[in-house]
């Protein structure tokens, strides 16, 4: 009976151990995601049961909630509370009065990592009178008319892109399922898609 107490003991402190590893406020975010999943489906049955993690759909992500600066974002780096300082690619600089409110960290299937960053700000719109007016009309064979009589000339990237991905598809789908083969395969396919 004391190893087995012993043994429990030890099991206790190797869960603290991880969830001491884990951001305290990113397991109440998991915990405050689940309960509105469920919210969700007992308000709207329509919308489903939730879908838990799995194997087949490997999008990883968590969110934290910017408290008492834990968060910030300066000179190219993002510091998150227990993994530090991480550099980041800034798509727009972010203007004054700006206040950080969370950030949602995903990695894509090909194994990408993106910071999507929340802000709060008071916004006061200014009246503008308008000068141009430019109609645009549906088209069949580009995207759209305008009023000026100009289309866009698409070069057909997309279309070209899914013959490429039809084909590596079809790859994927003959390959045996747990391989390193099927792996590789798996990440062009999903790079492909992005």
């Amino acid at each position: 009976t004391i190893c087995a107490k012993e043994m429990a003991a030890m099991k206790k402190t190797e869960e603290y151990r991880f969830l001491k590893e884990a951001d305290s406020i990113a397991l109440q975010q998991a915990l405050r995601h689940l309960d509105t999943a469920f919210q969700n489906f007992f308000k709207q049955p329509k919308t489903g049961f939730p879908r838990f993690k799995s194997k087949k759909r490997n999008k990883n992500s968590y969110s934290t909630v910017c408290i008492n600066g834990n968060i910030t974002l300066s000179n190219g780096y993002l510091r998150l509370p227990k993994i530090g300082q991480i550099r980041l690619k800034q798509h727009r600089i972010i203007p004054e009065g700006y206040r950080l409110k969370s950030v949602t960290v995903s990695q894509t299937p090909s194994g990408k990592y993106y910071a999507s960053i929340l802000f709060e700000y008071e916004d006061q719109v200014q009246e503008r009178k308008l000068q141009k007016f430019l109609g645009l009309d549906f088209s069949m064979h580009e995207l759209y008319r305008d009023s000026n009589g100009k289309e866009p000339a698409y070069p057909g990237y997309y279309r070209n892109a899914e013959k490429k991905l039809a084909r590596e598809q079809r790859k994927l789908s003959k390959m045996q399922k747990g391989s390193n083969n099927r792996n590789k395969q798996r990440l062009k396919v999903a790079k492909l898609h992005e």
